[in-house]
């Protein structure tokens, strides 16, 4: 059967969407460190204060993860038995009520309820990659998943430029905006958004697979995933390091201020943008998913390397080139492990994909805070911010180690 609309408009709607959510999230990031300092370091000096706030914001992103670990399945296999379209609108509000709630937040706590909250909706991306999958052919897949990267970049362009600016003037503000426009895309999805899953092509649902562990078992059945799982994992531990220390790390080496991070984001995006968005659709097709992989490893490896020796904050930008390579991988590890399972099993799959995110955010924020905050705090016997960005080029190191390994198992072209 035909899909149910051109792929080209809905495409179009869902990068809209995404670049409006990824807006409201880039506003956030600048001023984060500054609300935890608020909330939990009233008497410590302003360095002190930095480096424990480094602390919370790392449990922060394990409480969000831990939720999504445990809802993402949940999430991935609602959308293939009722459709993306009504799953991503609810995990748009969600986000926007995260973010009102933060905004609003007395103590420490309600940023965690309101973590809490949002990991457990948190379930737009994959259902993005879903309705990509549902409406791109196989060849296309690996361009197409490009598209959310393209977003991410365009909006971490204008989302950390905006929030950098806005902190000025009070650490609560830019959480009121991202609340406006998370509410306001969920209303422009609602209006706009089409649904891309057929109805003969839905499934029952099934709560033995709509868990971590019976995701994981029913997608067992095909090895080549399993395999590229781990790559997965690894990559992910290694991605988390600029969420997860970033701002911490510029603020306290370099003494950026709000504004400085914002426009040092502003310039990820810019490169994550251009990779994404246009260097996705020339490379990959011509040099193949495979090589992609291991270009994208070995070039976010030299830039977190770059990233964690770096001495002025000048030549955080120059890193940025390399590392905005890797941006390569995702869409080429996406569009093979896609072409492995059919139409029924998308959601299942990028739910699991959330899923195995989710896991390894449960261990790396705290992990390289915790790095962060060791080697930049009093009983540290030497003096490291980068520690947690040379840790995360191992992680790709690794990464690429693991990729070898899989390539001795056959893929095949496309799921029927």
């Amino acid at each position: 059967m035909d899909r149910p609309f051109a792929s080209r408009y809905a495409l179009l709607f869902i990068f809209i969407t995404m670049l409006v959510d990824t807006i409201g999230l880039g506003i956030i990031i600048p001023v984060i460190p500054k609300i935890i300092a608020e909330l939990t370091g009233h008497n410590l000096p302003p360095a002190q204060a930095l480096s424990e706030a480094a602390r919370y914001g790392g449990w922060l992103f394990f409480v969000y993860a831990l939720m999504q670990f445990l809802c993402a399945p949940l999430i991935g296999n609602l959308s293939d038995r009722f459709g993306r379209r009504p799953v991503l609108i609810l995990s748009l509000l969600a986000l926007g009520l995260d973010y009102l709630l933060t905004g609003l937040a007395p103590t420490i706590i309600w940023l965690f309820i309101a973590r809490i909250l949002s990991g457990a909706a948190g379930a737009s991306y994959s259902t993005v990659n879903a309705y990509i999958a549902d409406v791109s052919p196989p060849e296309k897949r690996a361009a197409n998943f490009g598209l959310t990267g393209a977003a991410f970049g365009i909006g971490f362009v204008v989302g950390p430029a905006i929030g950098g600016t806005l902190g000025e003037y009070g650490s609560r503000l830019p959480f009121f905006v991202a609340a406006g426009l998370a509410l306001a895309n969920a209303l422009f999805g609602f209006i706009v958004l089409k649904e891309s899953l057929a109805k003969e092509q839905r499934r029952s649902f099934e709560v033995r697979r709509a868990n971590p562990f019976g995701a994981f078992k029913s997608l067992g059945r095909f090895p080549a995933i399993i395999g590229l799982f781990g790559v997965v994992i690894l990559m992910r531990l290694a991605h988390d390091a600029n969420p997860s220390v970033w701002t911490y790390y510029t603020m306290l080496k370099f003494h950026w201020t709000t504004r400085d991070v914002g426009w040092s984001l502003m310039a990820v995006g810019a490169m994550t943008a251009i990779v994404f968005g246009f260097l996705t659709r020339i490379i990959i097709p011509r040099i193949g998913e495979e090589r992609s992989v291991y270009i994208g490893l070995a070039c976010g490896a030299i830039g977190f390397s770059g990233y964690a020796f770096s001495t002025e904050g000048w030549m955080i930008f120059a890193w940025m080139v390399p590392w905005s390579i890797m941006g390569l991988v995702n869409p080429s590890l996406n569009s093979i492990m896609s072409k492995l399972v059919g139409p029924t099993e998308q959601g299942e799959l990028q739910g699991a994909l959330a899923c195995l995110g989710s896991l390894t955010s449960i261990v790396s924020p705290p992990l390289l805070t915790n790095l962060f905050s060791y080697f930049t705090g009093t009983s540290a016997p030497v003096y490291f911010p980068g520690a947690a960005f040379l840790a995360a080029a191992i992680f790709l190191v690794l990464a690429a180690l693991a990729f070898a390994r899989t390539r001795h198992q056959p893929v095949p072209n496309a799921a029927e």
